[in-house]
């Protein structure tokens, strides 16, 4: 069984937000496989289905950012989930808007959430899809850059990389995440 978490903040006036990529993808693929995220546990809507032959539980914590990890803990251990079976989606500012990374593992690159979850977890051997969001113009305005609303000219590139995400996912899901590091990174 894969565990899929897409990362972002719950609350509604976050959904237009560079921060908030790892849901979006979240939001298509369980629209894709028609898996409703309807149970709210663990800190998280989440809910259990199959995406291209593979048993997945599909989660968007609801902890905020910096607290991901804790909703991750919690269903990787209710569900004993292995390591090597998380794959968590999240937005990136080292990498260009509509352009992604997949990785097997390492540090957090400074992601709030993805720190949250090492911590908890205690290994950063998880597989990681990163969507390209870029840098704000001005350093020390990163924070207002992720959570700030996106500019409708720059919302049509950053959703080019949700859908690259996505096929990634599927891909990793079909045919494991080093054929989908070769075609996609």
């Amino acid at each position: 069984m894969y565990l899929i978490v897409g990362l972002g903040n719950p609350d509604t006036e976050y959904d237009n937000t560079r921060h908030n990529m790892g849901f979006n993808a979240i939001n298509g693929i369980s629209e894709k496989y028609n898996i409703k995220l309807k149970k709210n546990k663990f800190q998280g809507l989440f809910e259990i289905g199959e995406i291209e032959g593979q048993k997945v539980i599909i989660v968007k914590p609801q902890t905020y950012m910096n607290l991901s990890g804790n909703c991750v803990k919690e269903i990787v251990d209710f569900y004993k989930i292995e390591k090597e079976n998380i794959i968590i989606i999240y937005d990136d500012m080292d990498i260009e808007p509509g352009k992604i990374k997949i990785r097997k593992k390492g540090s957090s690159g400074g992601h709030n959430g993805i720190k949250s979850i090492i911590q908890m977890l205690g290994t950063d051997q998880f597989s990681r899809i990163r969507i390209g969001i870029g840098k704000p113009e001005h350093k020390g305005d990163e924070i207002n850059y992720v959570i700030g609303p996106i500019p409708n000219e720059e919302k049509k590139l950053l959703m080019q990389g949700v859908e690259k995400a996505e096929k990634a996912l599927i891909e990793i899901l079909k045919n494991g995440i080093d054929i989908a590091m070769n075609k996609f990174n």
